[in-house]
Parts: C-alpha cells; sequence; structure tokens
C-alpha cells in the first residue's frame, strides 16, 4: 500500500457484508484496495455525493479507497465560484471602465492624452506585480485572508481617487488600485483550481469567468454614462460601492477552499479564516475532530512547502513549458490591449463620438469575450474526455488524476491554436476597416470575433498553466498575470505613437505577424511537453534517490516529496 495513502474505516454493516466482498475481490477503475485485504467503505460501496447531498451527478463516479477531489455538489461548487468570479469582477471593470473618461481627465487635470495613458500603462504593470505577491499568500495561507487584504486596499485607493486633484496622484492611486485589485482574479482563478479536477474544469469556465467577461463588457458602457453625466469622479464613487458589495459578500459567504488549509473541504479552517454565516450555523459537514462526516479520514491537506514568496511567479515563468506558454500569453495580451487602450481615442477621432457612445463600441468585444466561456469551456472537456479516451486513460469525476504520463498539452492546444489563427485575422481585419474608415457595422463585428478567439485563447493557455502547476495554482495564474501585464504595458506606451507613425492597419498587420511568427513556440509545447515533464520527474525522483547529505535522512527527504506529491489519483 501507497504510504502516502491514508488509512480507511470499514464501515461495513452485516446487510451490506456480501455486496462489500464483491467489490472488495475487483479492482474498481484500476485501483487497488488497501494491503490488508479490508473491504471497500460505506461511501465506496453506495453511489451517494461524498458530501451527504443525495445521489451523485450523471458521470461523477467514486473510486476505491481515495477521497473525493472536493466534498462539495456540483451546486455549491458553482455557487462559490461564480462568487469568487465577481469578485474578481472589479480588476477588469476598473481597467476599463476608465476608458471612456481619458479625454475629460486631460482636460481636468490639464495635461496630454499621451500622460493619461502612462496611467494605464502603470495599471497594467502593478496588475502583473500584484498578484504574485496575493497568490504566493493564498496558496499556503488561505484565499479568504488574500481576499480580504486585496479588498481593503482596493476600497481605499478608490476612495482617494475620487477624492484626489493632481495628476500624481491619479497615477500614484492607480497603482494602489491596480495591486488591490488585480489579486482577484488569480485568487479566483485558484478557487476553481481547488475545487474542480482537469477533466471537469471547462464545465465550470462559464462560472468562473462571468465576471471577467463582464468587466470589459459592462465598464466602458458604464464609465461613459457616469462620465458624461455625472464627472469622472463619479466613477470611483460607483466603483467604492460596488467593491463594498462584493466585500462584503466575500465575508459573509465564501467559504476557505485552499487545499493547505481545508484538504478537500472536509477539515475545519481555524475560527477567524471561516465566512461569518458559519459562526450562527451548525456545523453539518464537519466532525468536531475537523475531518467530514461523510469522508471521514479520506481527506489529505496539501501543505504549503515553503513561505510565502512573490519570488515564486518567477520561478514558474523560468520552466522550460509553462515560460513558453506564458510568453506567448503576453504577446496575445499585448496585442489585445493595443486595441483596448487606443479605441476609445480612435472612435472619437474618425467617428466623432461622444463618451456615452464609445462606451457602447466596447460591448461587442465583452459579448465576443462572454461567448468565449461556454464555447471554449465546452470543447476543453470535450477535448479531453476525446485524448483520454485515445490515451487510454480512464476518466473518473471529482478526481484529480495523475497526468505523468497524458498528454495535457494536445488535449489543450488543439483547442486553442486554432483560436489563436483565428484571432490574428480578426485584429488583421479590424486594423485595416478603420484604416480605410468603413462603416461602423466593420469594426463592431470584428471586434466581436477578436473577444471571441482572444479570450478563448487566454482562458485556454491559463488552464493549461494551472494544470501542470496544480499545487500553486494561484501563484501559476500570478506568474500568468505578471508576464501578460508586464508585456501589455510596454504595448500600450507606444502603440498611440505607432498609429501616428504608420496608421492603424499596418499596426494591426504587425500585431498579427507577431502572433504568428511566435506561434512555433506552443507548437513546441504540443510536441515536447510531456517528455519534458517526465524527465523533470526522472530528474526529481533521482535527487530523492541520491543519498542524503549534512545530516538529513532519506527518510526526511521522502517525507518532503510526499508533502508535495499527491496520492495516487489524486494529482
Amino acid at each position: 500500500m501507497d504510504a502516502n495513502k491514508p488509512a480507511t474505516e470499514c464501515a461495513a454493516e452485516p446487510h451490506r457484508s456480501s455486496l462489500e466482498e464483491q467489490l472488495a475481490s475487483e479492482s474498481i477503475s484500476g485501483h487497488d484496495h488497501t494491503s490488508d485485504g479490508s473491504p471497500p467503505t460505506a461511501p465506496e460501496v453506495l453511489s451517494e455525493n461524498p458530501a451527504g447531498n443525495g445521489p451523485l451527478e450523471q458521470g461523477e463516479d467514486m473510486v476505491a479507497g481515495e477521497a473525493p477531489y472536493s466534498v462539495l455538489p456540483h451546486a455549491e461548487k458553482a455557487f462559490v465560484i461564480v462568487v469568487g468570479s465577481f469578485a474578481a469582477l472589479i480588476s477588469p471593470l476598473s481597467s476599463s471602465i476608465y476608458l471612456p473618461s481619458l479625454d475629460s481627465l486631460a482636460r481636468d487635470m490639464d495635461v496630454s492624452v499621451s500622460l493619461i495613458n502612462l496611467t494605464i500603462t502603470t495599471y497594467l504593470i502593478f496588475q502583473g506585480l500584484g498578484p504574485s505577491f496575493v497568490g504566493s499568500f493564498s496558496d499556503g495561507h488561505g484565499r479568504r485572508p488574500a481576499y480580504i487584504i486585496a479588498f481593503v486596499l482596493y476600497l481605499g485607493a478608490n476612495i482617494g481617487l475620487a477624492l484626489q486633484n493632481s495628476y500624481p496622484a491619479l497615477m500614484v492611486l492607480r497603482c494602489l488600485q491596480s495591486a488591490g485589485s488585480s489579486g482577484t482574479i488569480a485568487l479566483g482563478s485558484a478557487v476553481v483550481a481547488d475545487l474542480t479536477t482537469r477533466a471537469e474544469r471547462g464545465k465550470y469556465i462559464g462560472y468562473s469567468s462571468m465576471g471577467i467577461s463582464l468587466g470589459p463588457a459592462l465598464g466602458p458602457i458604464i464609465g461613459g454614462l457616469l462620465n458624461h453625466f455625472l464627472g469622472w469622479r463619479s466613477i470611483f464613487w460607483f466603483l467604492v460601492i460596488l467593491s463594498g458589495v462584493c466585500f462584503i459578500v466575500v465575508l459573509i459567504v465564501l467559504p476557505e477552499t485552499c487545499r493547505a488549509v481545508v484538504g478537500n473541504g472536509s477539515v475545519l479552517p481555524p475560527l477567524w479564516n471561516r465566512p461569518l454565516w458559519t459562526l450562527v450555523a451548525p456545523k453539518s459537514r464537519f466532525r468536531e475532530d475537523g475531518k467530514s462526516q461523510e469522508s471521514q479520514d479520506l481527506t489529505t491537506i496539501q501543505k504549503p512547502k515553503r513561505r510565502p514568496n512573490p519570488i515564486s511567479s518567477l520561478l514558474i515563468l523560468a520552466q522550460k513549458e509553462a515560460g513558453l506558454i506564458l510568453l506567448y500569453g503576453g504577446l496575445l495580451f499585448s496585442g489585445y490591449m493595443a486595441v483596448l487602450s487606443t479605441l476609445s481615442t480612435q472612435l472619437s477621432s474618425r467617428f466623432g463620438f461622444n463618451s456615452i457612445q464609445i462606451g457602447l463600441c466596447y460591448l461587442p468585444i465583452g459579448l465576443g469575450s462572454i461567448s468565449s466561456r461556454w464555447t471554449v469551456g465546452t470543447l476543453l472537456d470535450w477535448n479531453f474526455r476525446r485524448e483520454a479516451r485515445l490515451q487510454g486513460m480512464p476518466i473518473h469525476k471529482n478526481r484529480q488524476q495523475d497526468i505523468g504520463n497524458f498528454n495535457i498539452e494536445r488535449a489543450r492546444l488543439v483547442i486553442a491554436l486554432p483560436m489563436i489563427y483565428l484571432g490574428a485575422l480578426s485584429i488583421l481585419a479590424y486594423g485595416w476597416v478603420m484604416q480605410y474608415r468603413t462603416s461602423l457595422a466593420g469594426p463592431i463585428v470584428m471586434l466581436y470575433f477578436m473577444g471571441l478567439t482572444t479570450s478563448g485563447s487566454f482562458n485556454t493557455l491559463n488552464t493549461l498553466v494551472v494544470d501542470v502547476n496544480h499545487q500553486s495554482a494561484a501563484t501559476a495564474v500570478a506568474a500568468s498575470n505578471l508576464c501578460r501585464c508586464l508585456m501589455g504595458a510596454g504595448t500600450t506606451a507606444f502603440v498611440g505613437p505607432l498609429i501616428d507613425a504608420i496608421g492603424i492597419g499596418w499596426t494591426g498587420t504587425i500585431v498579427a505577424a507577431v502572433w504568428a511568427l511566435f506561434s512555433p513556440m506552443l507548437w513546441l509545447v504540443y510536441i515536447r511537453g510531456l517528455s519534458w515533464r517526465k524527465t523533470k520527474a526522472a530528474q526529481k525522483q533521482q535527487r530523492l534517490e541520491t543519498p542524503a547529505e549534512d545530516g538529513q535522512s532519506r527518510s526526511d527527504l521522502e517525507q518532503g516529496s510526499r508533502e508535495e506529491k499527491p496520492q495516487s489519483g489524486q494529482v
């Protein structure tokens, strides 16, 4: 028996004994029972939801001797993910709601539009840096404390922005606003990784991305209306009210999901780390010793391997496979921001639109982004099942399966690559229809398809990065944010002068060419990713088998490995 596997308790009852003996003699889904020959426990025999909420949903199964990846039922998972998604709304909303007010801010601050555009650049820089701290902290100490820190910082920054009267204050407070809001994106993705397995993750993309999608869609419209009727200060007061409501909801209902704190959801977190409603509700899911009544001892807490370290995001970037994926994701985001950051100016100069009309023109790209959540999510789950059949890997829902011999890169990138090429064609067409001043329908249609394909590509690449860095999900998303936001910040700094110099048509052509010319980075991951992971795993195993030095015993090394290595079937 694997030394890592927790002992199971035999809960057999007399009238179930024959059924349990039959199951004990068989190998269920390729997994052996315990070496002492004990029969499976009651949760293994009965096809019940491990959270004690009735039958399992269709396609969800139990594996002998193993805890479910999450004890939460589907409805509760979806609810928690939606709450995290709407908490993440504040980051893209804060970025996009600001865009229709650029001209008004430039006039009131008595500075040029180029200087106001620098506040977008600095916002993106801190949007990349912030999650590196928040993500590393949350992977070891929990999602709720990280949410609290992020919201407090964000609320303070927005109050300051609504009251300030100078350009330097605007610049500094926008940086703080970005640092506070950006952590919520990494936390939202981490909550999804805490609760869902790779085989079902696509199903939850629609829930997890609702807030992130609504931000670009609604932000410019809301910002345009507020700026037109109430002035630009009302934008920041609106964000104070919205984030205050989200903060209260998080405090009251969002449970702790970090697996270093609550395992698969059956371990009771510390009193200070619980949602407020649980302080007055009965602890029906937990035993007094902190374990679930239903899952018994079938849960594992994945302890953090180190103290919070913001440099851990850079370590993920240094990995061969993840580095290539994240660098290409940064190129995608740079082209995306080249359009978003200049759309307001282009619409104003070419069509003479006011802030309300400009805000409405951002709607197609947001709708395209929303559409991608369901189309891409469905495709990801379908292709994962297809690849699993082709590669001979059985799928167990609510079990995080070992992908050591599974080509997850092929399962994800076969969806991402076609979308990337379609996105390149969309941005190419957008540039030239804007260049030749066609009717408004041309740019609007191209913006929709660009939002659909580019957002779908982002989601798929981020999903792959989390797949191969599942034990540090928030840190992996923070690394993605760091790479794409820093590259996007550089793009926003020079794309305006570039358009003035060569025109928006040739600028769109350059962006599309860069996306196409650097796409072999992803083809390399598609071809070599699995072999890279196997080599890395072999090297790690070799280090463990090497005699310890400096008085450290081999058993200590193996114990350290067990803290990093998940149980069989629970990656």
